[in-house]
């Protein structure tokens, strides 16, 4: 067993739900087995300026209790630096001392695929690091803290606006994050009912999408004994142009990572929405038949775009990402003692805590498209036009185990 008696606890990226509960999952189990822990603030930025820094915050009893495992973000805080692009040729050797003048022998540090390519240049270079999966996104190849408050925070969201869309007739697009993966926008979507999600995944047939709004928008009001209703759209910040082009924030420049900022797709969709509504001679009838028809003023029916943005990862933590997080932040430090740095926790089940390498859990993880046959059955548009879903088998064996 590593002879461990101080760990530093870094948190980076993108902050999410369940984070505050991994720091302290990972201060109690260190203090369980008579180790210190301690906070290294501002992510890597932080660990770069360690060894400027006179004190960091030691999490003892006291301070631990201070920190609501509830709440979404992170008590150590967050930044967006790559370790190896630092303009500084002494960058790793800073770290080390930092890390010596504080007597910290190894690093817990939670994040996503970003973060995690840095736990593995870190531990290339002799720095002992294990690193506990967090990312609304949900594109590691593992669960990743902060995807299910992600996930609820959406359905809430898109669930409360339909009283705004009800109340006049809107088709409403939410516009949310997930960068180049549809998970949380496919989840969160299904959560809230919503008609219509639009992923990364699937390109995007915008008149399959304007046929199903008609279909199913056009019936819902005329059905009403007060012609109201609204259709409700969930879209991947990540979806494509008809061209096959990410849609950028052409304003922001790329961040330490290479990533360009996304941005735009909530009103490309309502853009290709209106146009086929503009050109369509049967809106000016239903706007007609349901009362809603104002010549010059109001001929079709609006679309407005929501974009939650970072309100989806803040405020509350989901209760399964505080118990993951407990179960994650405790598993690392079984694992530095196990000797097992350079892996990912992926989770604890009764007596077995499971691990990966970390360069395999941060390869880009999609959305399995065979599954959303099932949920365009039930009639959920995805851009596409409907496929039948065709399920391989019907298991019995290992379904408990593996689902438990």
């Amino acid at each position: 067993m590593p002879d461990i008696k101080k760990i530093g606890i870094i948190t980076s990226g993108g902050d999410a739900g369940g984070l505050n509960a991994v720091i302290k999952g990972v201060a109690r189990e260190a203090y369980a087995h008579g180790i210190e822990s301690v906070i290294i603030p501002n992510g890597y930025a932080g660990l770069y300026n360690l060894i400027d820094m006179d004190k960091v915050v030691e999490l003892n009893a006291e301070r631990v209790s201070r920190i609501e495992a509830s709440l979404a973000g992170s008590e150590a805080g967050h930044s967006r630096v790559k370790i190896s692009k630092i303009a500084d040729p002494d960058t790793y050797g800073r770290i080390r001392k930092g890390l010596e003048k504080f007597r910290v022998d190894a690093l817990v540090i939670s994040g996503g695929d970003d973060t995690g390519s840095v736990v593995v240049d870190l531990g290339s270079r002799g720095i002992p690091c294990v690193h506990v999966p967090k990312t609304m996104d949900l594109d590691l190849q593992t669960y990743s803290v902060g995807g299910d408050s992600a996930i609820n925070r959406i359905a809430v969201m898109v669930r409360d606006l339909k009283t705004t869309g009800m109340s006049h007739n809107r088709i409403m697009v939410v516009e949310v994050f997930g960068r180049y993966v549809g998970h949380t926008a496919f989840r969160g979507g299904v959560g809230a009912e919503a008609d219509c999600i639009l992923i990364p995944e699937i390109p995007v047939d915008f008149d399959v999408v304007y046929d199903h709004i008609k279909a199913t928008y056009f019936a819902r009001v005329e059905r009403s004994d007060v012609k109201a209703g609204t259709y409700m759209m969930v879209v991947a910040e990540g979806i494509k142009t008809a061209g096959g082009d990410l849609l950028y924030d052409e304003s922001a420049g790329p961040d330490a990572f290479g990533h360009r900022k996304l941005a735009g797709a909530g009103k490309y969709v309502r853009q290709q929405i209106e146009k086929r509504m503009k050109a369509d001679p049967e809106v000016k009838e239903f706007m007609k038949r349901t009362g809603m028809y104002a010549p010059g003023v109001y001929e079709v029916p609006e679309v407005r775009e929501i974009t939650p943005s970072h309100l989806v990862r803040s405020g509350q933590t989901s209760a399964y990402d505080v118990n993951f997080g407990y179960r994650a932040g405790a598993a690392a430090v079984l694992l530095l003692l196990g000797g097992k740095t350079g892996n990912t926790v992926v989770d604890v089940s009764g007596k077995k805590v499971s691990y990966i390498p970390t360069s395999d859990a941060i390869k880009r993880r999609e959305v399995d498209v065979s599954e959303i046959a099932l949920f365009e059955s039930l009639g959920i548009c995805f851009g596409r036009r409907a496929q039948d879903y065709e399920f391989e088998s019907l298991e019995t064996k290992g379904v408990i185990e593996r689902h438990l």
